[in-house]
C-alpha cells in the first residue's frame, strides 16, 4: 500500500484542506457534540477524551479474547472512529483566534510525523497476514490428506506429516530460525523429513515467498519503528495546553492511541523483527489511560507465558494452529496400520477441529486486511489534506 499510489489515485479528492471543509460540516459537528464545549472556548475536547476512554473500556471488557481476530477488528474499528473524530477537532480548531500558531503547528507536525511512521507498520502487517494465508494453504493439504471421506492409510499420513513439517518451518520467526525446540518438533514428524537437504529446500522456498511479497526491506525492523513512533511522546505541559486552547492533550491522545494500536498489531501478527518492549508513558489523569495500560499489561503477560515465548506472533488463532498441528502430528507419529477404530475416530475429530479453525481464520483475515488498508489510506489522506491546509495558512492569497 504505497503512499504515492494512494495519493495519485485520489488526487482529485485529497486536494481539499480539512480546514476548508468547516463551512460544510459545522452543523454536523454540533449535532455530534464536537463543538460548544465551555471548557475549551468552543471546542468540546472533553467529549473526544471521553469517547477514547469508552472505546478502550469496551476493548478491555470485550467478550472477544484479547489479540484474537475479532478483537483486532474491534480495535481497528475504534481507531478509525477516533482518528476521524480527531480530524474533525482539527477542522474546528482552525476557527479559533486565541491559539498560539507556533505551538499548534509543532503539535500537528508531530502528529503527522508519528502517523506517517505507522504506514510501514501497516504494510508489514499486511505482509504478515499474507504469510498466514500461506500457512493455511499448507493446512489445506493436511485437511485434504486426512479428509473424512477418504480411507486413512500410510500414504495419507505421510503427505499430512510433510505439510506439517513445512508449516513448522514456515512459522519460524526469522530471529529464531535455528531454534532447537523447533528442530526437535521437526524430528517428531518423521525421520525422513529431518534431513539437511529437506530443511535447506524449505528455507529456499520460504525465501522465495518473501522476495515476491514482502513490501518492507529486510533491514526494516518493527521494533525500531514502534520505538520511533513512541519516541519523546509525553503529555503536554500546562502552558502548552493553554497556548493550544486545549488541543495539545487531544494530539497526545491520538498519538498514544496510534502507538498502542500499532504495537498490538505487531504483537498479534507475524512481523519482521518483532519487539514488544515499548514504554507507554501515559499519566493516569487521562480517562483512557487505565484501560489502555491494563490491556498493555495483559498482552505483555501473554507474551511471557512459557508456551508463547518463542511464538512467531501472539494472535490467538496462531496459537490454536500450533496446538492443532502438534496434536495431529503426534497422532500421525503414533499411528499403526491398519488404523485402529479408536485412533481413526480421534484423528477425524482433530481434523474437524482444524477445519473449523482454518475456516474461521479465512473469514477473519479479509475484513481485518480491509481495515488495515483503511487505516493506511486514512493516514495518507489526513496528511495530504493537512499539509495542504498549512500551505494555505502560511501563504494566504
Amino acid at each position: 500500500m504505497p503512499a504515492t499510489e494512494y495519493s495519485s489515485a485520489g488526487s482529485n479528492q485529497v486536494g481539499r484542506s480539512i480546514f476548508s471543509l468547516r463551512r460544510d460540516q459545522l452543523n454536523s459537528m454540533e449535532s455530534h457534540g464536537l463543538s460548544g464545549g465551555s471548557g475549551s472556548g468552543g471546542l468540546d475536547l472533553d467529549s473526544f477524551q471521553t469517547h477514547v476512554a469508552d472505546c478502550f473500556h469496551n476493548l478491555s471488557s470485550s467478550s472477544h479474547d484479547v489479540l484474537s481476530l475479532p478483537w483486532l477488528r474491534d480495535l481497528l474499528e475504534s481507531f478509525i472512529r477516533i482518528h476521524q473524530e480527531f480530524k474533525t477537532l482539527l477542522i474546528l480548531s482552525s476557527t479559533k483566534t486565541h491559539i498560539s500558531k507556533p505551538t499548534v503547528d509543532r503539535y500537528i507536525s508531530d502528529y503527522f510525523e508519528r502517523h506517517v511512521k505507522a504506514l510501514d507498520v501497516c504494510n508489514a502487517i499486511r505482509d504478515g497476514m499474507e504469510q498466514m494465508r500461506q500457512w493455511l494453504k499448507l493446512l489445506d493439504i493436511v485437511l485434504v490428506a486426512l479428509d473424512r471421506d477418504r480411507t486413512l492409510g500410510e500414504g495419507q499420513f505421510r503427505r499430512a506429516k510433510k505439510a506439517l513439517v513445512d508449516l513448522a518451518i514456515a512459522m519460524l520467526d526469522d530471529k529464531d530460525s535455528s531454534n532447537t525446540t523447533v528442530a526437535h518438533r521437526n524430528r517428531s514428524f518423521g525421520r525422513n523429513n529431518n534431513t539437511k537437504d529437506h530443511q535447506h529446500q524449505q528455507h529456499r522456498s520460504l525465501g522465495h515467498f518473501r522476495s515476491l511479497s514482502w513490501s518492507v526491506s529486510r533491514s526494516w525492523s518493527a521494533a525500531r519503528q514502534l520505538q520511533a513512533i513512541g519516541n519523546n511522546l509525553y503529555a503536554p505541559r500546562p502552558n502548552e495546553i493553554l497556548a493550544s486552547s486545549g488541543l495539545a492533550p487531544a494530539v497526545f491522545t491520538i498519538n498514544s492511541v496510534l502507538l498502542f494500536v500499532m504495537w498490538a498489531l505487531v504483537a498479534a501478527i507475524p512481523c519482521q523483527d518483532r519487539g514488544l518492549q515499548v514504554h507507554f508513558n501515559v499519566p493516569r489523569s487521562f480517562a483512557w489511560a487505565g484501560p489502555m495500560l491494563s490491556l498493555h499489561e495483559r498482552i505483555m503477560d501473554e507474551s511471557k507465558r512459557r508456551d508463547r515465548r518463542n511464538a512467531c506472533a501472539l494472535l490467538k488463532e496462531i496459537h490454536q494452529i500450533e496446538w492443532c498441528s502438534r496434536v495431529i502430528g503426534d497422532l500421525a507419529d503414533s499411528a499403526h496400520f491398519p488404523l485402529a477404530e479408536e485412533k481413526e475416530r480421534e484423528v477425524r475429530q482433530r481434523v474437524q477441529e482444524l477445519s473449523s479453525l482454518c475456516q474461521g481464520i479465512k473469514e477473519g483475515l479479509d475484513p481485518l486486511e480491509r481495515q488495515v488498508r483503511e487505516v493506511f489510506h486514512g493516514i495518507v489522506k489526513s496528511r495530504t489534506e493537512g499539509l495542504d491546509s498549512f500551505g494555505r495558512m502560511n501563504n494566504p492569497e
